[in-house]
């Protein structure tokens, strides 16, 4: 699946020690029954439990800016008036910033191409936050998602061409190579701290500025409707936008609700439910029919029970659509 993204996605690098070295730490993550915050990385997998397959996948991170700084552009704007002239001028920059450390970051959300259909997006990604749920006190107060941005067909990026590009030495696609095995030190020590006035760019790089690439327009959608907002911040890679809100605030955070399982049936006449339960290695999230009784209890079908792994008075989280 890392091969088919089609480059300039981070945290899903075509490169097997990388993803081997994720999976590691993920485990270990997984393995904490800490209580606190901390450097965190959860891998999660979509599995065709029919087959056993693995065909998509997405990432939880505890807190970004712990090991590396975590560095973004923040797009502002420089209002000044010459009274000499009678002209007021409105001059865009970027800014260098350590805004968000502290935060926890939803990311690396890759769906196979052939599985685009069903809601499984819509799963994949509402997971991480039924995870962030079971497991708040290991989460920031706010949140973020970095969105991809524009590549274009030789697979380099305009954004890093017009800025970065001039000063590293090395093309875009070895600098997100290199990023994602190494971290962004390289960043902190090469790029110039000064303010960039946008004017000195080219059209080229200012015009994809805060502009998803298109395969991840429909994730800004998701992130949109779970109450995430771009606040101009910007990838200091590819100029991609960075999404934000306070983490309680997250609409499947806030708006899903903990039920007992009162009861199993296969005779339930319902849209499916977006159900999830379980801590750490044992957390699954799945579709499921689901009865609700008015009293905080419900009845499951017992296809979505067993894939949960909960019985009578066990209990779950669900949401709809």
């Amino acid at each position: 699946m890392a091969k088919l993204t089609g480059g300039g996605f981070t945290n899903l690098p075509p490169d097997k020690g990388a993803l081997v070295d994720k999976l590691i730490r993920s485990e270990h993550a997984l393995g904490s029954e800490s209580e606190a915050q901390g450097d965190d990385l959860f891998v999660l997998v979509l599995e065709n439990c029919s087959t056993g397959q693995i065909r998509g996948t997405c990432q939880v991170f505890g807190q970004v800016g712990t090991e590396w700084p975590f560095y973004s552009y923040r797009v502002s704007t420089l209002t000044q008036t010459s009274k000499a002239l009678g002209k007021t001028f409105r001059a865009e920059m970027l800014t260098l910033v350590t805004d968000f450390e502290g935060s926890s970051e939803v990311g690396g959300l890759f769906l196979h191409p052939g599985e685009r259909a069903g809601g499984l997006g819509l799963l994949l990604a509402r997971s991480r936050y039924f995870f962030i749920k079971q497991h708040r006190k290991r989460f920031g107060d706010r949140i973020l998602a970095e969105l991809r941005g524009v590549i274009d067909e030789a697979g380099g990026s305009p954004f890093w061409d017009a800025i970065a590009g001039r000063f590293f030495g090395m093309n875009f696609q070895e600098a997100d190579e290199f990023n994602a095995m190494h971290g962004t030190q390289f960043i902190a020590d090469l790029m110039p701290k000064t303010p960039i006035y946008t004017a000195m760019l080219p059209e080229s790089g200012r015009a994809v500025m805060g502009v998803p690439h298109p395969s991840g327009r429909a994730a800004m959608k998701m992130l949109e409707r779970e109450g995430f907002a771009y606040e101009r911040y910007i990838d200091i890679f590819d100029g991609g936008p960075t999404m934000s809100t306070r983490t309680d605030n997250v609409r499947t955070i806030e708006q899903s609700k903990e039920l007992v399982l009162s009861g199993i049936s296969d005779d339930i006449e319902s849209e499916p439910l977006m159900v999830a339960a379980g801590r750490l290695h044992d957390f699954v999230a799945c579709y499921g029919n689901v009865a609700a009784n008015g009293d905080e209890s419900a009845t499951m079908d017992a296809a979505s029970a067993a894939l949960l792994g909960i019985a009578s008075g066990d209990r779950f989280l669900a949401m709809g659509r």
